[in-house]
């Protein structure tokens, strides 16, 4: 449109207005020889609004006499831009008629209203791509979603199957919210395998307290009462029984707790240095007829990643061992060191010792080398799986080394706590 409205000013401006008159024949630029477009008419008139000159079929009148710029205009029922200029002489500069020049919009409107039609099916046929390429791409992002709720209803169906989610390989949020899905899950099940472990153990463990305190009642209600001696035997069997079975839930209960440390101390700093000394110098005064030596290579204090009362726990429960173990030489060596990632303790008796074959297994729940001697001594056989259990919750390390008769060394590694962390 822009097109034919230039080519109307330049036509009409610049190569009609000057023209040479000559009897009945008007010379006209040769500009009017290069007019070919079928919708492009032009038109010459005198003063008289008398047509002169057409170029098209059909004539149409002079619309008026003053000039105008081009307009759409409606000429003949049909549409196009009309343009009337005045024409004149080339030698006398005076008027001498007009050109009216139109351009008809019919083609132009075809093609307008085809291309109209095109974008319209364009954006429907687009519509439906993205519609269709929107669904594609939802289902596969919801995927992991719907592959997540499958799964959680799997669970709540049957809760007793282990039961998890796959790993997704997309390296995204939904790739880490499955993978944070799975350790709550092994979070979940290592709490449910607790409390049944511990029923399990419990109903197992006190079964022989209560008979025996059971038996010693039938006891007395059958002889006891008349007899002083039998009354005080059953008595003193039946608390002790009682004080093994407080001993017995207690360490239980330890061991419990022990599995939960990253919840509830996860973040918790001691200061290794003071701790050791200070549960020394107690059995020192606890034990009086024992030797307990204490080689420290620390030069400064050493913050370990570790609660300070499970690190006192872990302390006692091997240092108890050494000094119940030890019969005839009674001697206990502790010596602490250290290197850049780990604080290193050494606790060594000079007890019994422990078979070669009985090593590997002293820190599993219940287990006891001599269970007649863990029953005069008070052994439930739980105290060194806390002790492991602990250091295990804070990524620490524990091992035994023993010889039958010649004492054993329990070594432990507890990670150090960085300047940033302390």
């Amino acid at each position: 449109m822009n097109n034919a409205y230039r080519a109307l000013r330049l036509g009409s401006t610049e190569s009609i207005k000057l023209v040479d008159v000559g009897g009945d024949q008007v010379k006209v630029d040769p500009f009017v020889a290069k007019i070919g477009n079928p919708e492009f008419s032009l038109f010459v008139y005198d003063l008289e609004e008398a047509l002169v000159l057409k170029t098209a079929e059909e004539s149409i009148d002079l619309q008026q006499t003053v000039p105008r710029e081009a307009a759409i205009q409606v000429v003949n029922n049909q549409e196009g831009f009309l343009l009337v200029q005045p024409i004149y002489s080339k030698e006398t500069r005076e008027k001498i008629g007009y050109i009216q020049t139109f351009y008809e919009l019919t083609a132009f409107n075809q093609f307008r209203n085809r291309l109209m039609s095109m974008l319209i099916l364009l954006e429907v046929v687009s519509l439906l791509l993205s519609s269709i390429l929107g669904y594609l791409l939802a289902s596969y992002y919801l995927k992991p979603l719907r592959l997540l709720r499958d799964t959680m209803e799997e669970i709540r169906k049957n809760p007793q199957d282990d039961i998890y989610m796959q790993e997704l390989e997309t390296n995204d949020e939904l790739a880490d919210l499955a993978e944070i899905f799975n350790e709550m899950l092994d979070r979940m099940r290592s709490y449910t395998e607790l409390q049944e472990q511990f029923v399990e153990d419990v109903s197992h463990e006190l079964r022989t307290p209560v008979a025996v305190i059971e038996g010693h009642l039938n006891m007395l209600n059958r002889w006891g009462k008349d007899d002083p001696e039998i009354l005080a035997e059953s008595l003193e069997a039946s608390m002790q029984e009682i004080t093994r079975m407080k001993t017995l839930v207690q360490e239980m209960l330890d061991l419990t707790r022990a599995e939960q440390v990253d919840v509830h101390h996860g973040h918790e700093r001691t200061n290794a240095k003071g701790v050791v000394n200070q549960i020394v110098n107690n059995f020192r005064m606890i034990h009086p007829e024992f030797v307990f030596t204490l080689d420290d290579d620390l030069y400064t204090e050493k913050v370990v990643k570790i609660y300070r009362h499970h690190f006192e726990q872990i302390l006692i429960i091997i240092m108890d061992n050494a000094v119940k173990y030890s019969t005839d030489r009674k001697e206990v060596h502790v010596s602490i060191s250290s290197n850049l990632k780990e604080l290193e303790i050494a606790i060594q008796d000079f007890g019994e010792g422990i078979p070669a074959e009985d090593v590997s297994k002293i820190f599993n729940r219940f287990y006891r080398v001599d269970k007649a001697r863990a029953r005069t001594t008070g052994s439930n056989g739980l105290g060194l799986s806390i002790a492991k259990k602990l250091i295990d919750s804070y990524k620490g390390r524990i091992y035994a080394e023993s010889h039958l008769g010649a004492g054993t060394i329990f070594r432990v590694f507890i990670p150090i706590a960085s300047e940033v962390e302390e």
